[in-house]
């Protein structure tokens, strides 16, 4: 396994943060930024990569996760807290701005940043999640009307129901997510609509001979998510969902425009955040340069590291030189 840096803490907007740092102190700073169900872990190929290029790269357990504070409230989790972090964590160590990188959830983070926090924003860096137009209705009632109750996200709404469900068996339950080879985006277009319901949570319940493709983490890192997981129950995380609505209240406010160089990479497998969903970026995203990771699924950094690290490395040295 890959040697991963010792965290510090940080304080910062109220919490305690974890943080895991590589590279020299007068690096150009990347900080980047896990999704769910994940950990600053999940960037273990990209720090050292970053460092051995001369960037000072930040990865944190964000909130709710890891060695990072687990407020209780749910509206502890909304985006003004999530980049207000990120925010602190800068200038806790003294750094006036950054180049932002996000996968899944930390995506819409990053991509929030420039808007909640522009002073600290030197650029952003999309990993399969896309800077999507602000939708005319609460994203989470679209959701329930096109896919049902059972579509992860909205399943997540409910109270304790998917904490339980994911701590019964965190083993089984990062054996299911963490898994490469699951679907083409060809395959899964030809599927009838009730098997691209997203369904994740019944799925996850099911014999584990029905799963498809083949488990994405060796032993190793395997026990990094699982055992940090069963310290920490999956609340945290899933609190991030049960904001939605009110993320999409709060985008009200803002001009929904990203007004800083930005880089999107791609992975042409992903079936829950598809390369179709950047169809239109540059309208809200003018400075923008896009790469397609072929034959990738949702966990791109993970699943293919070193084209991931050309991509990030090959946009930040022409436009963010360490």
């Amino acid at each position: 396994m890959i040697e991963f840096p010792a965290p510090r803490t940080v304080r910062t907007n109220g919490i305690d943060m974890a943080v895991y740092e590589a590279g020299p102190q007068n690096g150009f700073p990347v900080v980047l930024c896990h999704g769910f169900p994940e950990l600053a872990f999940s960037w273990r190929h990209q720090l050292p990569a970053l460092a051995a290029a001369g960037y000072r790269v930040l990865a944190p357990d964000q909130r709710g996760y890891g060695g990072t504070s687990r407020p209780h409230g749910v509206p502890d989790y909304d985006m003004a807290h999530l980049t207000g972090d990120l925010a602190g964590l800068l200038d806790a160590l003294d750094i006036p701005r950054a180049v932002f990188c996000g996968h899944d959830w930390g995506g819409s983070v990053v991509w929030s940043m420039p808007l909640y926090c522009p002073s600290v924003v030197a650029g952003v860096i999309g990993v399969n999640t896309p800077c999507l137009p602000r939708p005319p209705v609460d994203p989470i009632a679209i959701l329930r009307a096109r896919m049902g109750e059972d579509m992860y996200m909205v399943f997540f709404q409910r109270p304790g129901e998917a904490d339980a469900i994911l701590a019964r068996d965190v083993g089984k339950t990062f054996r299911f997510f963490m898994r490469k080879n699951v679907v083409t985006a060809d395959d899964w277009a030809k599927l009838p609509p009730e098997a691209r319901n997203l369904q994740l949570v019944l799925a996850l319940q099911a014999d584990e001979s029905a799963w498809r493709g083949d488990e994405l983490l060796d032993p190793e890192e395997m026990k990094v998510f699982v055992d940090t997981y069963a310290r920490t129950g999956f609340t945290g995380g899933i609190n991030w969902y049960r904001n939605i609505t009110r993320n999409w209240q709060l985008s009200e406010r803002f001009e929904q425009r990203i007004n800083v160089p930005a880089l999107m990479i791609m992975a042409e497998d992903d079936v829950v955040l598809p390369p179709s969903l950047t169809q239109g970026m540059e309208h809200i995203v003018p400075d923008l340069e896009k790469v397609l990771i072929r034959h990738c699924g949702h966990w791109t950094q993970q699943e293919r590291p070193e084209e991931t690290n050309r991509a990030l490395l090959g946009w930040l040295s022409r436009r963010f030189p360490a």
